[in-house]
């Protein structure tokens, strides 16, 4: 019968391919659970099914074109979302009430238009909370979808916005309006994509602004309904 005598050198070595294993399996596990507790991915487009679209305009400068931009809405029986900073509700709150009183949805942008990819998870959490208790003081409503700034969304952002409730907004269709290009080109990258349940993009400029008349008739006029975020996005597992 032969013996195996284990020297130090290999109980050493299958000690550190014992840790080695373990560990291995300790990231799959956190990796594994991690991805089942985010049940909610980015929303790029809605679920409605319906002939409708919404706008996004995300707000943390250019107050000063809001008031044009609203009127234009009106005039198109447009509903439109805002989402909107902290720091930029908080030194506008007549605009903020006004946006509300207009019959447009508030949601939120964060507390500061930072990057969130940078952030810790509970530095995520606290920026989105912050906003929202914000908007809720201004509006007596509160926010449930949230925006990230830059468009930055990764499987960090996704989970603490899971984690809190929210819904993580992107878009489908860009104007790429923070560019300030002529407003013939903003409603080109517009009307030539249109689809149903669209998310379009855009921000509070002067080329915004002017691109809005024509824009807004154009839309109207291939049928589509202009509604809120909430119309077109039907939780998940409920038909809309």
């Amino acid at each position: 019968m032969r013996v195996f005598m284990f020297t130090k050198k290999s109980i050493l070595l299958i000690t550190c391919c014992s840790i080695g294993l373990f560990l291995l399996l300790l990231m799959l596990f956190y990796d594994f659970t991690s991805s089942a507790a985010t049940s909610r991915s980015p929303i790029f487009q809605g679920n409605s099914g319906e002939k409708a679209v919404a706008i996004e305009v995300n707000v943390d400068w250019g107050e000063e074109y809001i008031p044009a931009m609203l009127e234009e809405f009106k005039k198109n029986q447009a509903e439109v979302t805002f989402f909107v900073t902290g720091v930029w509700a908080e030194k506008n709150q007549e605009l903020v009430k006004l946006i509300a009183a207009s019959g447009h949805s508030l949601q939120n942008h964060g507390y500061k238009h930072v990057h969130f990819a940078n952030l810790s998870d509970s530095d995520i959490k606290e920026q989105i909370k912050k906003a929202e208790k914000i908007i809720k003081d201004i509006t007596g409503h509160e926010t449930r979808y949230f925006a990230s700034p830059y468009g930055e969304q990764n499987k960090k952002i996704m989970s603490a916005v899971d984690s809190i409730n929210y819904d993580l907004i992107m878009w489908s269709i860009d104007t790429i309006d923070w560019q300030k290009p002529n407003p013939e080109t903003i409603v080109k990258r517009v009307v030539n994509q249109l689809h149903n349940d669209a998310i379009i993009l855009m921000h509070p400029t002067e080329p915004t602004v002017k691109s809005l008349p024509t824009l807004l008739k154009s839309i109207n006029e291939q049928g589509y309904k202009m509604v809120k975020i909430e119309n077109i996005i039907a939780p998940v597992g409920v038909a809309p």
